[in-house]
């Protein structure tokens, strides 16, 4: 259940930045049809397990990567989506908390950028980073 908190946790905190930008995004299991020379964003949450860190077993160490990858247009370059990378390194800083309730996730590594992925239409950039959440 908690690796679903962590997804919409992220996932609130992008939709508010991307509003700002009227870039749309993509969420998993959601149908989604971009529009001709659109820029947009997709968001995957990646659950690395869960695992315990004591011989009860009662507590929880929920560990990840988040990816957020910038689609845009081909033929314009990296640098627009390269930019958009440096902005969600300053939106999910490292060592940033979300919370919940009691429940609270952590950044655990600075935004790492991708190679750039093209094919005929699009250019994709990805931007992940890693988090964890310990749950008593």
């Amino acid at each position: 259940m908690s690796h679903k908190i962590i997804r919409q946790l992220f996932e609130t905190r992008l939709a508010s930045w991307a509003g700002e930008r009227n870039l749309r995004i993509a969420y998993e299991g959601v149908g989604f049809e971009s529009v001709a020379d659109e820029t947009y964003l997709r968001i995957f949450t990646l659950p690395a397990g869960t695992n315990t860190q004591t011989l009860k077993g009662e507590d929880r160490v929920y560990t990840g990567v988040i990816q957020i990858s910038i689609v845009s247009p081909s033929g314009n370059g990296t640098g627009d989506a390269e930019g958009l990378v440096d902005e969600l390194e300053e939106l999910f800083p490292a060592f940033l908390r979300l919370r919940e309730g009691d429940f609270e996730v952590l950044v655990l590594t600075p935004v790492e950028p991708g190679p750039p992925i093209t094919d005929n239409t699009t250019l994709t950039v990805s931007a992940s980073f890693q988090y964890r959440a310990d749950h008593a």
